[in-house]
């Protein structure tokens, strides 16, 4: 089974905890801090693999998890850090999120994208030592990692693509000019699934797509519509299949012309790449006067070839196999492509109806200390927030004394306590 979309729902791992412990020696009654950090989450990798065929698993297995951090101890002993979590997809999948944006297409093997950061560890109480407080009796909580649905979308990466009505019989000839073994029977759509297989030419080589059949309206999506054109993006060169058996409702004439609007409708730039045109089954036609097809066509050449027979199926690879050459000089292999998007840094307040929500990581870290009610982590809490500029915004924005205020799962009073100093 060929799987070209699949949603997949990432978790990165959550930060370990940071832990407070004390070396109680001789002339430090209050001890000295030596309590660990937690270790930072695992973070979520898409990463393209030449190893892996189709996105089948992950229909199967949607949901994927990054490894936790591990929680800090005493003596300074730091966690560990979670283990990440890495997808690995085809060559040619394309990575969007939940909104839509792409975040990468992963054309080559071993390129990869961070879609999801784990939690970062919190700091023991030796890393929150300071000249003013040499010896905190809090430590900061882990943070939880993300969590997000995402869609790979998995489109070949060949150099040439057998494009035709349903029934032409593109997987019989893909089948008798390479290694491919395709399903080949007598009804329509008989190719769900895209086939690939590689031609070789002499000394040449060259990767063939069998894509399934189009029909009128395919590009607005009538049949199987984008799920088939999809797979016509990336090849180089696309080889027009004609069928001019009577099973086919339309001319050779009218199917060339559908086949070249749904290809404009879907990509306009598929209408003037690089093309090659045959008709199949000439064992039915033999008295098609090729020459006059062409001029009809507007095409310098119109190919006749039968691939039950294999009749004229070597001059059109060899044709094949030019033109792909040409247009693997003419452009590079692309490179791919990666969004890098800045990390949200800052924060924002909003009323929602019955408290002062502050929203953003900065602020939720402010206040994530495993244990609030100790003044002095009250206070550096506080501190904290006012250096943020979380106190400025709360006033700003229009909070008054005795409002409640929200900064991810802790709720507390706003008072002109608050006010920086």
């Amino acid at each position: 089974m060929f799987v070209d979309q699949v949603q997949v729902n990432l978790r990165a791992g959550n930060g370990g905890a940071g832990v407070v412990a004390f070396v109680r020696r001789r002339g430090l009654p209050r001890g000295k801090p030596n309590g660990g950090s937690g270790g930072s989450g695992g973070d979520c990798l898409i990463e393209a693999d030449d190893h892996v065929a189709t996105l089948l698993q992950y229909r199967r297995h949607p949901h994927h998890s990054a490894g936790s951090g591990t929680h800090g101890q005493g003596d300074l002993k730091h966690g560990r850090k979670g283990e990440d979590l890495v997808v690995r997809v085809p060559p040619g999948t394309t990575v969007f999120d939940d909104e839509g944006t792409m975040l990468a297409d992963l054309t080559k093997h071993g390129q990869r994208v961070i879609v999801l950061s784990g939690g970062r560890g919190g700091a023991g109480n030796q890393a929150l030592s300071s000249m003013k407080n040499r010896a905190p009796a809090f430590a900061e909580q882990g943070e939880y990692g993300e969590e997000a649905w995402f869609t790979l979308e998995l489109k070949l990466i060949a150099d040439a693509a057998l494009i035709g009505f349903p029934n032409a019989g593109k997987s019989t000839l893909i089948s008798r000019v390479s290694a491919a073994k395709p399903k080949i029977a007598d009804y329509p759509f008989t190719t769900l699934e895209p086939n690939l297989g590689v031609v070789s030419v002499g000394e040449r080589e060259f990767v063939l797509a069998d894509v399934p059949g189009l029909i009128e309206g395919a590009a607005d999506g009538k049949g199987l519509g984008h799920e088939f054109l999809r797979h016509t993006e990336r090849a180089r060169v696309l080889v027009m299949l004609l069928d001019p058996s009577p099973l086919q409702t339309e001319s050779i004439e009218a199917q060339y012309r559908v086949l070249l609007s749904e290809l404009a409708g879907h990509l306009p730039e598929l209408a003037v790449r690089p093309r090659v045109v045959a008709v199949n089954k000439m064992e039915l036609v033999p008295d098609l006067d090729l020459a006059e097809l062409a001029a009809q066509l507007a095409e310098p050449t119109v190919f006749g070839v039968s691939a039950i027979t294999g009749l004229g199926l070597e001059p059109l690879m060899h044709v094949v196999a030019d033109r792909v050459g040409e247009r693997r000089r003419e452009e590079p292999d692309r490179d791919g492509y990666v969004l890098h998007r800045p990390l949200g840094t800052g924060f924002r307040v909003r009323w929602d109806g019955s408290a002062w929500t502050v929203e953003g990581k900065v602020a939720e870290r402010a206040v994530a200390l495993d244990d609030l009610t100790v003044p002095a982590a009250a206070d550096f809490a506080a501190r904290r927030l006012a250096r943020l500029g979380v106190d400025h915004a709360l006033r700003a924005a229009g909070a008054n004394p005795g409002d409640s205020v929200r900064i991810g799962d802790l709720v507390f009073e706003f008072t002109e306590d608050d006010e920086e100093e």
